[in-house]
């Protein structure tokens, strides 16, 4: 780890872990460097797993689900789609949703959120 004024450096190894349930293993990316203004974290999901399905009404939540490493299911609303490595889902609060593996190898999935009453004003250029 590398940290001075404002900032901090970390390779995902380490993240404090958290195991979950259905095969999960999370990489508490959010608390271990710090951040405020966001939730992100990393999560290792074996074969046969899945996060939690749930939504994001009660927190205002707008989520994004970014398939790191491996080949995953989106199930949004009931509705499943291929998630394979370098996909980006974006589900809104109040969507039903998670990620699953299907497949024989570990998934992960970089997953950032934050409540879209936060005022986020992009740059120019973006």
């Amino acid at each position: 780890m590398t940290e001075g004024d404002g900032y901090t450096v970390l390779n995902r190894d380490e993240f404090e872990q958290m195991e979950g349930s259905g095969e999960c293993s999370w990489g508490l990316a959010r608390k271990s460097l710090g951040v405020g203004a966001f939730g992100m974290n990393l999560v290792e999901i074996g074969p046969g797993g899945q996060i939690p399905e749930h939504d994001e009404s009660g927190r205002d939540h707008e989520e994004v689900f970014i398939v790191w490493d491996g080949d995953g299911t989106a199930v949004i609303d009931g509705t499943e789609t291929e998630a394979p490595k370098g996909t980006f889902v974006r589900v809104s609060p109040e969507v039903r949703r998670t990620i699953r593996n299907d497949g024989d190898a570990n998934l992960r999935v970089l997953i950032v959120s934050a409540p879209r009453s936060s005022g986020y004003e992009p740059m120019g250029w973006g």
